[in-house]
C-alpha cells in the first residue's frame, strides 16, 4: 500500500505516495549521496519532464541501483582481469567461468 508524504519544492506543496520498499531505498539513495530526502526528490522534479513526479521517483531509484550494480560488476570483473594476468591464463577462460 502507498504511503504518502508531502514536500515543499521551488515553494509549492506537492505530495508523493509511494510503497515502503521505494521510501526507504529513497532515505538510503539520500544518504549515500550526504543529502536530506527532500533535496534529492527537489533534484528529481526538476529532471523529470512530463513524468507524475513519484513515477520519476521509481524510475530514478531504479536508475540509481542499476548503475551502482553496474560499477560493482565492472570492478569485479576488473579483478579477474588482473587475476587472469597473474596467473598468465587468457581472460576469456575466467569470462567463462563468470
Amino acid at each position: 500500500k502507498p504511503f504518502k508524504r508531502s514536500f515543499t519544492i521551488a515553494g509549492h506543496s506537492t505530495s508523493i505516495s509511494l510503497e515502503e520498499p521505494f521510501w526507504e531505498a529513497l532515505k538510503e539513495a539520500a544518504a549515500e549521496r550526504g543529502q536530506p530526502v527532500a533535496a534529492l526528490v527537489q533534484e528529481i522534479d526538476a529532471k523529470r519532464g512530463s513524468m507524475g513526479l513519484s513515477s520519476a521517483v521509481r524510475v530514478w531509484l531504479l536508475e540509481y541501483y542499476r548503475s551502482r550494480g553496474r560499477g560493482v560488476l565492472e570492478e569485479d570483473l576488473s579483478c579477474l582481469t588482473g587475476l587472469a594476468a597473474a596467473i598468465d591464463r587468457p581472460i576469456a577462460l575466467v569470462r567463462r567461468v563468470v
